[in-house]
């Protein structure tokens, strides 16, 4: 073998060597770029199980015994346990009690030594008319009743003011009574510009029908027309 076909074989070699050598590196290169892609392709493993942990926290922080948590769900069983109960005074808004009625209630003045207003007091006097429950059922009654004074034969009528005194309501058995109170402003008969009533016509509250009374005192001041008159209606209750 000559010298130069030697030197070719030699380079035949080195050429295989060198492309094998560079074949191999490329096997290794697209070997890690496919195992880089794979890996991207699936979350980390720390990834997973923060994820998988943070899955968890939720839910045991849903199904744990926390303070807020615990507080909401009682205040929740409170809420229906309450509005499943009657509300306070339920029992007596829902018992049925009507109010009282004309027809089912008697008038009447005190009339007692200590009942009798006293005709020199002035306006500092009163008198009493008291209402009892006539009839068989339980009845509630509150507020002001509607009093007109009336002249013997009815043609001066005088529609007593009202005070501005706070009321609530009674509750009334049958035969069980309660009153309210007219402030007078009394006078002597004698005296010009008196007023003497001959009947008391009393509405209770909230109804239209009436009871007539006599009237069983002196005469009054007459201010059917005064901004402020000394005689006006108390309320019941």
């Amino acid at each position: 073998m000559s010298s130069n076909t030697t030197v070719r074989t030699a380079r035949r070699r080195t050429v295989r060597i060198a492309a094998a050598t560079l074949t191999a590196a490329a096997a290794l290169t697209l070997t890690a770029c496919n195992g880089s892609d794979a890996n991207a392709s699936k979350p980390a493993a720390g990834a997973e199980s923060n994820g998988g942990g943070s899955s968890a926290g939720a839910q045991g922080s849903g199904g744990k015994a926390d303070p807020a948590a615990k507080v909401d769900t009682d205040a929740g069983a409170a809420g229906k346990q309450s509005s499943g109960a009657p509300a306070a005074g339920g029992d007596r808004a829902g018992s049925g009690v009507e109010r009282c009625h004309t027809s089912g209630l008697e008038a009447s003045f005190a009339t007692g030594e200590d009942a009798a207003p006293d005709p020199n007091a002035g306006g500092s006097t009163t008198t009493s008319i008291v209402l009892t429950n006539a009839g068989d059922r339980t009845c509630k009654i509150g507020g002001f009743a509607g009093v007109d004074l009336t002249s013997e034969n009815g043609g001066q009528v005088w529609s007593l003011a009202r005070s501005s005194a706070k009321y609530g309501s009674i509750t009334l058995g049958p035969g069980d009574s309660t009153d309210f109170t007219i402030n007078l402003g009394m006078t002597d008969e004698s005296e010009e510009g008196s007023y003497k009533p001959a009947f008391a016509v009393v509405t209770p509250p909230n109804e239209t029908a009436s009871l007539k009374l006599e009237w069983p005192w002196g005469a009054l001041v007459d201010q059917r027309a005064a901004t402020h008159p000394a005689t006006f209606v108390n309320p019941i209750g």
